[in-house]
């Protein structure tokens, strides 16, 4: 039998590692000097590796240098409430770039003074996987996990039915919703729609580019993705929110195991496109 205590000290143990809300956790140690050097815990090690790869594999588009960023728009622990100005985000654009990290190992290394990294945009995900991988170590054979959106599922519910998870379509769409049906896969929706509002012009929102330092000012509303991993679904939402509708798509048609479902808006409305694979997973 799986206790709470078992799985509220896994959480414990990964806040220990990735909070930026813990003072003691690892990555608040390495933001908290200035010419930093951390010894990382398997988690963490885990999640900078893939973040470097996924880094990689979107172009710069996903990085976890964007904390400074994070902290000036308010998104982090301190909430503000004043826009920041122009010199402000271009100063801070400085200590933003994945380029200016150093992984050895199980050591991480600033290579420039003052970055400081946020692994929000991933750990959810990844920590959705350890307690997937804990159920499956305690032959725990059909499962849902779900933490803050991102989900992962294995087996199936009762009689053998797939488990199911209900996506919102745009206004317009010939059904309001459909649903998913997922074995041994994971999935995440990520979007602006909903939590964003508007402030001197400007829509903001928690996805913030990495090279303009504002909000992402595009025409994509919302993503799903599927993965093997709650991970890989978590990490890659951040690189399909910011990449034009159509480029997403290639990307991932592109990339193995990758499926998204992309709704943006124009002139006419919303609209939706879906990546090669993605349609095989809809209930019919």
């Amino acid at each position: 039998m799986i206790t709470r205590e078992q799985i509220d000290s896994i959480l414990a143990k990964i806040d220990d590692s990735m909070s930026l809300y813990k003072e003691s956790s690892i990555i608040s140690k390495f933001n908290g000097t200035a010419q930093g050097m951390v010894t990382m815990d398997a988690h963490m090690q885990k999640v900078i590796k893939r973040s470097f790869a996924i880094s990689k594999e979107s172009r710069g588009i996903f990085d976890i240098t964007v904390q400074p960023l994070v902290s000036l728009w308010g998104f982090g622990p301190k909430r503000v409430t004043k826009m920041p100005s122009q010199p402000t985000i271009d100063s801070v654009l400085q200590y933003v770039g994945m380029e200016k990290l150093a992984l050895h190992g199980n050591t991480l290394k600033k290579k420039t003074p003052g970055i400081r990294i946020d692994l929000n945009g991933i750990a959810q995900g990844y920590t959705v996987d350890v307690l997937a991988d804990f159920l499956a170590s305690n032959n725990i054979k059909n499962y849902i996990v779900e933490l803050g959106g991102e989900i992962r599922a294995k087996g199936h519910k009762e009689k053998g039915a797939p488990f199911e998870i209900g996506i919102e379509r745009p206004v317009g769409a010939e059904q309001n919703s459909f649903r998913l049906q997922l074995t041994d896969r994971a999935i995440t929706t990520s979007g602006n729609y909903r939590h964003s509002f508007d402030k001197e012009g400007i829509k903001v929102h928690h996805h913030l580019s990495p090279f303009t330092g504002y909000p992402l000012q595009n025409n994509v509303a919302s993503v799903t993705v599927i993965a093997d991993t709650a991970m890989d679904a978590d990490g890659y939402d951040n690189v399909f929110m910011a990449l034009p509708p159509h480029e997403g798509i290639a990307l991932a048609n592109r990339l193995k195991g990758i499926e998204v479902y992309i709704i943006y808006k124009d002139e006419k409305g919303y609209k939706e496109v879906f990546s090669k694979g993605f349609s095989r997973y809809i209930k019919t």
